[in-house]
């Protein structure tokens, strides 16, 4: 099972530092933040659980299908391959709409089919809207937004200086 980017609506471990990633799959800021997120991945491993959580914005027509659509990838065991995929394709997304979702599961040999279902039935409408509504709590207004340690950081159009602040408040937490 894909461990490296959890859903929103699964609980942290203990043993182990979070780092919430307020992000939707539309956005080509949160697209640009996946270098440093693989980067944060590279430098903690397990001792850093980075927890994909959903914040469709309205602007983006399919955001909130993506959110659904990447809650039954992370159900398959593929969810931060989905994540990284999607983003990889903002663009196209925002043309094409859901069609390019579920290609892209089958592009990564998921159920193409389930996706077609799970958008259709919306199965994880509950995951989503429960990571929506703890965002606007704590004052996410855009994307990408991360939470460690209780301390929000904005991204948006500027990653500037983020990685740095997330790896300084990592690197105390976890003694290093």
């Amino acid at each position: 099972m894909d461990t490296s980017t959890t859903a929103g609506s699964a609980a942290a471990r203990p043993d182990r530092t979070v780092l919430d990633v307020w992000c939707e799959l539309q956005c080509p800021d949160c697209h640009r933040a996946q270098d440093d997120l693989r980067a944060l991945r590279e430098r903690y491993g397990d001792a850093l659980e980075i927890r994909l959580r959903h914040f469709p914005l309205e602007r983006h027509k399919h955001a909130y299908a993506a959110a659904q659509a990447y809650e039954e990838a992370y159900a398959q065991g593929r969810g931060q391959a989905y994540e990284e995929a999607v983003l990889a394709r903002t663009g196209e997304l925002g043309e094409r709409g859901e069609q390019v979702l579920v290609e892209v599961a089958a592009e990564l040999g998921l159920d193409a089919g389930e996706f077609e279902s799970a958008l259709i039935d919306g199965r994880h409408l509950l995951a989503v809207d429960a990571d929506q509504a703890e965002g606007q709590a704590i004052g996410v207004t855009g994307t990408p937004t991360y939470v460690i340690d209780g301390e929000r950081l904005d991204g948006g159009k500027s990653q500037e200086g983020l990685r740095e602040r997330i790896e300084e408040i990592a690197d105390r937490l976890l003694g290093r």
